[in-house]
Order: C-alpha cells, then structure tokens, then sequence
C-alpha cells in the first residue's frame, strides 16, 4: 500500500540520490524514456513498496524530483516507461523495478525469477515478447546514504611507481580463513582494515593492496543453478556502490562507512588502495539477459548494440554485452564513478578489466578514444594510477604496449617469456633481457619510462605460483564445464610429477622455481605484482579459472601456509625496496655513467666475458650474468641525503644442470658476495661467500644468484 508524499522539483544534477540534510534529491538520465516512477520501500521488509512518485520534472535527458524529510537508509528503485522495440534498441519494460545507475549502497542481492527478464519465458517469440510479471520482490533495492565520514585528515600515500610493489587480493578469499581475525569480520572490508591483516602487508613490504572487484556485482542464475558463485566479482551492476556481501556492519550504507574505513586505516599504514574495475560490460548479459538497471533505464544508451539489427549487443567482453564508452552518458557514468571512488572513497587508483573494449571506437581499438581523451584532461582522474589490462576479446584486442602515456599495463608479454625462460625453452635471451630490463620494444617509444609495466608471473585469472610448477595440465572440475573452462596453455615447466607427491627431489625443484619466479619479478625493471598467497604457497589444486569458487579453493589457507617461501619473500621484496638500481626510474642506455668510467648495464657469458650480438641468437643457451651499475642510482637517506646504491652480478641459470660461472674483471669491483640464492634459499645471508674478480664457482641448475659489490664509502 503506498501513501501520497510531497515532492518537490528538484536539480537534474548531481545525478544519483543525494541527500542534504533535509531530504533526498533524486535524478536519473533516461534519454529514450516517457515516464519514471521513483519507487521507495520499507526498511523492515524490501518487498513492501510505501510510495510510488511520478517524476514530471525533466531537464534534458535527466528526470528529477526532490522529496523532504527522507533519511540515509531510504530503500528506493525506479519504474521506467518507453517503447519495447528491442529490434531498435530499447527495452523499457514498467513492471521491471530497476537498480539506480548511480546508486551509492544496493541493499542485497537478487533472487533469481523469471520476472527479472524484460521477455516471457518459454514465449514463442523469446526476447520479442513482453513480460507483465512484477520484479520488485526479487531485486535488492538501492539505499539513500549519508556521505558524512570522519577521514581524520587522511592523506593519500602517493607512493610512486618506481617504488610501488602490488598484492593482488581478493576481499572475502585473504581473510577468510585467518585464525587471529575476529570470526565476525573474516572476509570483509573490517577484515582486511584489521590490525592483524595491515601489520602482515606492512611486514611483507606490499606499497598497494589491489582489491578484485567491489563494485556491487550479480552471480548469474546458471551458477547459482550449479550450487556456484561469482566469486571473483567480474559482473557489474553497481559502479558506485561497495558490495554489501564484502560488509560486516549492515546493508542499509553501513557497507560504505566500513570501505572508508578499510582506505583510512591501510593509509595510515602507508598502503595504496587500487581497486579493480569492470567499465566495459555490466551483468545484464545479451539479448537473454535479465532487466536490473541500465538495460531498463535508456537500453541505446548505454550499450554497444548491432548496427543493423539493435536487438542484439556487440560482445568485446565475452559476457554477452558491452558498454558503449563512445556516447557521452556512458562517459559520463564512468567519469562520475572515477571521481567518486577517488574524492569520497579515497581510493589510489584503479586496474581497468579488460581495457582495450573501452578503447573501441566503432569496431577498432583505438588508443586515442574518446575515453583516454577525457581522462587525460581531468584533473583528478589523471593524477592516480591508472592500469590497463591491455587486451579483450575481440579482434585486435590484444593492445599490451598501445596505451597512451599515463597509463601502466598489466604486461602479459612479460608473464609469458619469463614462464617460457624457467620452463626451458630455447632461443629466449634476447626477450628475457629485454623483459628483465623494463620491455623498452614496448614503452621507450612513446616517453613512458620502465614503470609502464606492470610485471607479474601470475594473477587471480589462472594458476597460483605453486600449482603453476606443480600441475602440467588444468583441473578445473569443480567448475561443472567438465573441465573445459580455462587456458589450455597456461602450464609451467614439466616437473617429472604432476600434483601431490612425496619425492623430495619434486619437492625441492618446485620449491626452488616458485623462488626463482619471484626473485626474477622482484628484481626486474617495472612494477611488480604478486597475488596474494603465492608468497605462502597457495594451491588452488590445479584449478586454473576459480573465478566461481567461494570456497576453500580460492581462499587463502593461513593455517597451511608456507613459512619458508613466506620468509624468502619478505626478505626479497624489502632486498627490491632498499636497492634502487633494482628499481629504476629511467631506462637503462648500455653507455658508460659520468664520472665513473662503466656502462649502467653489461650482460656476460658465463666464463666473464661479454656477450657479443651473435650469443643472442643461440638456441640453446638458457644462461646469462647481468651486471647492473649502482653507482649512477640514487635514494634519499632518512634526512634527505644522497645515498648511492652498490652495483650487482645477477646470474639466471635456467639450464637443467649447474654451470661454472666467473666473476666479472676487476674493472668492474674487487670483491662480489652472495646475496641472494634462489638453490640454498637465501636472501642477504649474514656470512656471504666471497668471489675475488675472474674468480669460477658452480651456480646451480635451475637457479637464481646475485652478487653485490658494496659501497664502502660515499663519495658526495
């Protein structure tokens, strides 16, 4: 039963429900519509509707009232009226009660029936028809906030790229499972802001925790048919909204007040916060797709559709639709939920899934869209980080090294040649080099300098570090797809053994390739990134697509965690922190530092001499020594004073058995020490074996070791 209320005209702009202190302004863009109703309901029972209000007001494409004495924790939805003509494009359907576009908090999530479809089920002429069945009970309802927070003068970190190290984490997966996090909070935003969690990443020496998606997102009806969840979250329905599944403290914005909550304390921390974020397709699906939101409130207005037939969508996103990020309301979505995130939310940046659909302008990708366009010129969405996942899937997706200046790039070229290097395979120097030292064949042309590439061996979207040299092939059974879903290709090195084993000779060569992927990430030119759990040997018992497994599978299992690859991580990631000529702020030239006579860079052979062009191109050569010349790097000291780094011997041995290597000539130091061994599992060890110049020891198969010629004294 719904009541009369007094309404007011109100503002079509900002866009959203915004409350002032006396009531709640609401506006929504609905370019194609005749009619919105703006529905609210009751905080005790959603399914109860308490007034339905006919917006009459409209300035351009916005409708807009304004209604007082309404409170943060309003429930509300919209009924949106137009012609269903899905053959052209639009498919408003009234009876369909629909999620705000700009919604700040969505109260829960869907329960699927079929009357979230625009169509009759089983109808003869399917998506054509038209459905009378009301959508209200079975969809979570948008809720009126109160903006207000106490940041207690939050500042955000501004932690550089060339001192930034990225820990991929999911939300609910990192916490889950930890036994000193209350039982209340484990999987939450309250967990991750935890002291237990933030004491761990600032111990583990992590700059920015990247969270997969918060965006309130849906779990399609086929998986929740199968007893299985969107768990990696990579379905949008809300892009303003923090998911109230990933809340410890209510539904009704409390789940905004605890995300704040988790930015401040990981601030105060020194810790990034980049969220990773779905802007090129929503959870609406194609033709089939259910009606929740945008496919009800302007249909052509926001997707990418057939141009000769409209009542299909164009897919670059393998999800069944795309957003169409050339038409101005689209832009203007995702302009306005950038800002938001960064001004109210404080978030540090963003990683863009699948970033190359954004860039199409008609069919093609194009680097200088319409999209970069804009975010080149704001002034506030330009100034955080900004990550592309440089492919989709569609033709000419794959754009690793096309993104303009500005942005990082999730560089899948780099994951690739680094696997194929310690898995063996032939004639892969060359790009080993040119990976190891920043990729410059694919960011020196266009100005951007080494930190354009986000290096990484794994991500969330296939195997973790261990079941990467522990599995040969995919064991996603748990899926339902009959092990179908996944990268075929995505496998590491053929151990001798696939799975559990007891032979300890497996063991300790597994053991020492996760330790020699992580030592060549950490001490490669870029920004490295890391999941979270592979540092501790997370397993996901070969499962390579978990994207629907909300269980022990995907989270991390703290109790079981490795403590010796977890201590050779940390001590590698503060070895990167407290040496910057591992971390480079400009390319290397291969020419001699002023005022010290040696080049910054000087590849070897193994026997100390320098390698010449035509060592590149041998086939089977799967070894090499790098010397890298601090004497040209610099930090600042604690009081602001220059503090020159020491230069280093780095030796990859990929090759099956141990090789003898020589220490450099005296030209280049008088005496090099073992600081990092990936065979006897060491990191800056306090009694170093020494080497004097041209001096041969063996360097084990399979193995990483560096040696550090100290600096003993300043010369500024």
């Amino acid at each position: 039963m719904t009541t009369t209320v007094i309404t007011y005209p109100g503002s079509p702009f900002p866009l959203g429900a915004t409350w002032d202190g006396n009531g709640v302004n609401f506006a929504l863009f609905a370019d194609n519509a005749t009619k919105v109703e703006l529905c609210l309901f009751s905080q005790a029972t959603d399914e109860v509707e308490t007034a339905r209000i006919e917006m009459t007001e409209r300035s351009y494409q916005v409708w807009h009232t304004y209604v007082p004495e309404l409170e943060p924790g309003q429930l509300y939805g919209y009924r949106v009226y137009g012609p269903y003509e899905p053959e052209n494009g639009h498919r408003y359907n009234h009876n369909k009660l629909l999620i705000d576009p700009y919604a700040k908090a969505i109260s829960g999530t869907i329960k699927w029936h079929e009357s979230l479809f625009g169509y009759q089920f089983g109808h003869e002429d399917g998506d054509l028809s038209f459905s009378e069945m009301d959508s209200a009970p079975f969809i979570p309802k948008s809720v009126v906030i109160d903006p207000t927070f106490d940041w207690e003068g939050d500042k955000a970190p501004k932690i550089p790229y060339h001192k930034s190290i990225i820990y991929e984490a999911h939300v609910k997966g990192f916490t889950m499972l930890h036994p000193d996090i209350p039982e209340e909070i484990r999987g939450t935003y309250a967990g991750i802001a935890h002291p237990t969690t933030i004491q761990y990443l600032k111990d583990l020496g992590i700059t920015a925790i990247e969270l997969l998606p918060v965006h309130h997102f849906i779990t399609d009806w086929y998986l929740q048919d199968k007893g299985l969840t969107n768990y990696w979250g990579y379905n949008s329905i809300g892009f303003f909204a923090p998911d109230v599944r990933y809340s410890s403290t209510g539904v009704l914005g409390e789940q905004v007040t605890e995300f704040k909550n988790m930015v401040k304390q990981l601030h105060k921390a020194g810790i990034e916060v980049i969220l990773d974020v779905v802007y090129n397709h929503t959870g609406e699906g194609n033709e089939k797709g259910p009606t929740l939101s945008f496919k009800g409130v302007d249909n052509a207005s926001y997707y990418r559709l057939v141009e000769d037939d409209k009542r299909y969508y164009m897919d670059y996103t393998g999800t069944g639709n795309t957003l169409n990020a050339n038409l101005p309301s689209v832009l203007r979505l995702i302009m306005d939920s950038l800002r938001y995130w960064i001004l109210e939310m404080h978030v540090d940046g963003f990683r863009f899934d699948l970033a190359s659909a954004l860039a199409r302008e008609l069919h093609a990708v194009d680097r200088l869209s319409s999209f970069f366009d804009i975010i080149h010129q704001d002034p506030i969405i330009s100034q955080v980080k900004l990550i592309a996942e440089p492919w989709d899937v569609g033709e000419g997706g794959y754009q690793v090294g096309n993104f303009p200046p500005g942005w990082t790039e999730w560089n899948g070229k780099y994951r690739d040649c680094m696997r194929d290097f310690w898995r063996g395979e032939d004639s892969m120097l060359a790009e080993f080099a040119n990976r190891f030292t920043g990729s410059s064949d694919l960011y020196f042309d266009d100005f951007r300098r080494p930190t354009a590439s986000i290096n990484f061996i794994t991500a969330h979207d296939g195997f973790t570090l261990h079941d990467l040299v522990s599995y040969n092939e995919k064991h996603n059974e748990a899926n339902g797809e009959d092990n179908k879903d996944g990268d075929d290709h995505n496998r590491s090195w053929n151990c001798g053994a696939e799975g559990p084993t007891d032979d300890q000779w497996i063991i300790d060569l597994r053991n020492r390739q996760k330790r020699n992927f992580l030592a060549t990430l950490f001490l490669s030119q870029g920004v490295p990134m890391m999941v979270a759990g592979d540092e501790m040997s997370r397993t996901q018992n070969g499962n390579n697509n978990a994207y629907c497994q909300d269980n022990e599978i995907s989270w991390i299992n703290w109790p079981g965690a490795d403590q010796g690859l977890m201590e050779f991580t940390k001590r590698l990631v503060h070895f990167r922190r407290n040496h910057p000529v591992f971390r480079r702020r400009r390319w290397f030239q291969g020419q001699p530092i002023k005022g010290h006579g040696l080049e910054d860079i000087q590849w070897f052979l193994p026997d100390g001499t320098e390698m010449e062009y035509e060592h590149w191109e041998q086939d089977h050569a799967k070894s090499l020594a790098i010397f890298l010349n601090g004497r040209g790097v610099h930090s600042r000291g604690p009081q602001g004073e220059v503090v020159l780094d020491d230069s280093f011997y780095v030796i990859f041995n990929a090759y099956h058995d141990s090789l003898i290597f020589n220490a450099p000539p005296a030209k280049y130091g008088e005496e090099w020490q073992v600081v990092v061994d990936t065979f006897r599992d060491l990191v800056e060890p306090e009694n170093p074996t020494k080497y004097k110049p041209g001096e041969s020891f063996h360097v084990e198969g399979r193995s990483v070791l560096v040696l550090k010629n100290p600096i003993f004294h300043n010369p500024e």
